[in-house]
């Protein structure tokens, strides 16, 4: 090792998840130290379009009301959703939205004051609050950073987390990190919060950032945690569409314009949501997601339209961001259709933690995307994700303090910390790999034969690079999403099974949980988490 810091709390991650407890934590008194392998500002964050989905008590009366707001999330979810995790982590959002204005995040307003409003996929009332029309993870992002700076709290960019480290009785003490020129170093802490996102870069088409490799996930399953519900993997029914895009991020348009009146409609002109669902092009994502499928496979194309020509002149002020995306493609929304289709959007599973962010592991923590908190179930509903990021950010640091003083964490890692090596797979074929037998939809076959695929194709290096260290947290976390989605018989949310197109609530009305033994193999838990919120 070449370097070495230390803090209270080490955070791993720098967008609304890890910032709000970093922010917390210093408010609380703690020394905190946050790690990004990218600039500040590189994360999913920053992407997020639609805004934050809330209700507030004083605007109870306007046709809206928590309850309503956990009635929805639990339908979405699917079955799969912790009723006692919803609202608990709903009902602190009004008072999280509010510390996010005090940090300076400003939202748009309507003509009379008021915070603006609109409504999203899965959403019986208009409760999602944005800023810049469809900017309001990038405001978010902004708000969150400049407090950091103004805070004083140390953020080592450029700095990627390899390895989590065990001081005496398992518990986590720290981190192995490469510097920006990959030299090792070890940041001691007794309390490791991962923040790190996603993993949609599992997929060759995805709405997420190239810093979306799973690290996370694969960080604590080496640390001896458990990840759940990790089939579930979210498609957004509409990105924009290029012929000649080829893999990586494409832009995403936000299904607030569908809220606003835009409709899908096929290459033929016919309306794709028509029949499919009472709220038709509102529908829940998994299920416009679907339906856009299986619409592009009848008509022999490759995208559908979103036609959002209905919303005129004033869509450029509402959605700058899309129609910026739109003209760069040469498309004018004003004047005629987008074309779209669905991408790897957001992952509902993740590391096993309450809504506090504990995991089973002492020390180790987890908040935001990374989580599986029971918030999301089978599928998320639009615009809790944000939402999610600010509660449970600012629990965890909560419980990090208290577990401090409680004399629950240890200070110092037993033993020498080495780079460890770790199976790889080239990372374009497990992307081609996952995008052709673990989208939408899945089947027995073709799963195994993912599988398989990628086992051939898995070589052992050692982890002295960031890219090495991204593709073994790819490559393990695409064989777990690959065995959760193999034992999940059924079709529900987000995971659909040609082979298996019915919803079992008898067998399955239960997250998938995994773990690695002591021989670093996935292993499931009988029973895993049973769901009895509907």
């Amino acid at each position: 090792m070449t370097w070495e810091a230390g803090a209270d709390l080490v955070v791993v991650g720098t967008g609304v998840a890890g910032l709000t407890a970093a922010l917390r934590a210093r408010e609380l008194g703690l020394r905190v130290l946050v790690v990004g392998k990218d600039g500040a500002s590189a994360g999913n964050t920053g992407w997020a379009q639609g805004g934050i989905a809330v209700v507030r008590p004083d605007e109870h009366d306007a046709g809206d009301s928590l309850h309503r707001h956990v009635e929805d999330t639990l339908t979405a979810g699917a079955g799969l959703c912790s009723r006692e995790a919803v609202r608990e982590i709903l009902a602190a959002g009004a008072a999280a939205v509010e510390r996010l204005r005090g940090a300076g995040a400003r939202f748009d307003a309507s003509a009379g004051g008021a915070l603006a409003r609109t409504r999203e996929g899965g959403h019986s009332a208009f409760r999602v609050i944005h800023s810049g029309g469809d900017a309001t993870g990038a405001e978010v992002q902004r708000a969150l950073s400049a407090a950091t700076r103004e805070g004083g709290i140390p953020l080592l960019e450029r700095h990627c987390v390899v390895e989590l480290l065990h001081g005496d009785g398992g518990a986590v003490a720290g981190a192995l990190a490469l510097d920006a020129e990959g030299r090792p170093g070890v940041l001691h802490a007794p309390a490791v919060l991962l923040a790190t996102g996603g993993l949609g870069q599992l997929y060759a088409a995805t709405t997420n950032p190239d810093v979306s490799t799973a690290d996370g996930v694969a960080l604590a399953l080496r640390a001896g945690a458990t990840v759940a519900d990790l089939e579930f993997v979210q498609f957004h029914p509409t990105v924009l569409y290029a012929p000649d895009s080829g893999g990586g991020r494409r832009p995403l348009v936000t299904e607030a314009v569908r809220g606003e009146g835009a409709v899908l409609v096929d290459v033929r002109g016919r309306r794709v949501m028509a029949g499919e669902h009472p709220l038709e092009d509102l529908a829940p994502r998994d299920v416009v997601s679907a339906a856009i499928n299986r619409r592009a496979a009848e008509t022999g194309a490759e995208h559908v339209y979103l036609d959002a020509t209905g919303i005129g002149r004033g869509f450029a002020d509402r959605f700058p961001t899309v129609h910026a995306a739109c003209r760069a493609a040469g498309i004018d929304p004003v004047r005629e259709p987008i074309p779209v289709t669905s991408a790897a959007h957001y992952s509902c599973g993740g590391v096993v933690s309450t809504v506090d962010g504990r995991t089973a592991v002492a020390g180790l923590y987890a908040a935001g995307e990374v989580a599986c908190t029971g918030l999301h179930g089978a599928n998320r509903l639009a615009s809790n994700s944000l939402l999610e990021g600010l509660v449970v950010g600012e629990r965890a640091a909560a419980a990090v303090a208290r577990d401090l003083r409680s004399g629950l964490l240890v200070r110092r890692c037993a033993g020498e910390a080495v780079v460890p090596a770790m199976p790889v797979v080239h990372r374009d074929l497990l992307q081609r790999t996952m995008s052709r037998y673990a989208g939408i939809g899945r089947d027995a076959t073709g799963l195994a034969e993912a599988a398989a695929v990628l086992d051939r194709a898995a070589v052992v290096r050692p982890l002295r690079t960031r890219r090495a260290a991204e593709d073994a947290s790819m490559a393990l976390t695409a064989q777990a999403l690959l065995a959760a989605a193999r034992l999940r018989t059924e079709s529900r949310g987000c995971h659909r099974r040609t082979d298996h197109p019915a919803t079992d609530d008898l067998r399955w009305r239960r997250s998938t949980v995994l773990r690695l033994d002591v021989a670093g193999r996935l292993i499931h838990t009988p029973g895993g988490i049973e769901r009895t919120a509907a």
